[in-house]
């Protein structure tokens, strides 16, 4: 069965300005959903960012390198949150949970930008420079993922366990693009099989560390 999702409510202290590699990020994703990202060009990012182009260079040297940016951006969002429970319930959790629990969470922090993804599930495939830089992107991050779920990435289980979370993911993410449901319980549903699938791959995982995350309730 599918696991259920408890809302995360955002603290109440003022968002700091943000910082000019976050305002390329921002226009990038603005324009993709625009006009696609084939026809995007580094001017017109700076221009919607109204910085100047040297700065869009000394930021990020390629469109690629901005979607590297924002994967990362993701990736801090995710490893960022904080446990919401206590030890004992932690004890009992098993890896394919914690995972679980991470990549909703990444889904969670993709979901302003899901126009964007859209266009770039079309048109990446078309651009073999970028999308190779974005597939190698996304397995760093699967691999983060599974190091904060407990999960060691080291040696041939850990890339094989690796690759197959990516894979996971993937195909629950084409379920999330189009899932408008309000509780994500279509999306949910595909992640959990997935996982339940490969779950062997991870191992008898060690317990995360203290700033890792724990499953939703």
């Amino acid at each position: 069965m599918a696991k259920s999702r408890s809302p995360r409510v955002s603290g109440g202290a003022a968002a700091a300005p943000p910082s000019e590699r976050d305002r390329i990020i921002d226009a990038a994703l603005r324009l993709i959903a625009q006009q696609g990202w084939r026809r995007l060009s580094l001017a017109a990012i700076a221009a919607e960012a109204d910085l100047p182009i040297l700065a869009v260079y000394r930021a990020f040297r390629s469109k690629p390198a901005i979607l590297c940016g924002f994967s990362r951006r993701i990736d801090e969002a995710v490893l960022a949150t904080p446990p919401d429970g206590d030890a004992a319930a932690d004890a009992d959790e098993r890896p394919r949970d914690r995972v679980f629990d991470l990549i909703m969470r990444r889904f969670d922090a993709l979901q302003p930008y899901r126009a964007a993804l859209e266009v770039l599930g079309r048109e990446l495939p078309s651009d073999p420079i970028a999308a190779l830089s974005a597939g190698a992107g996304l397995l760093r991050s699967i691999g983060w993922m599974l190091e904060a779920a407990g999960i060691s990435t080291i040696g041939l289980g850990g890339i094989v366990a690796v690759k197959l979370t990516a894979a996971a993911y993937f195909a629950a993410l084409r379920v999330w693009l189009r899932d408008d449901s309000p509780d994500l319980a279509p999306t949910m549903a595909a992640l959990d099989r997935r996982l339940r699938g490969i779950e062997r791959w991870f191992g008898s995982a060690r317990r995360p560390q203290p700033g890792a995350t724990r499953s939703r309730a």
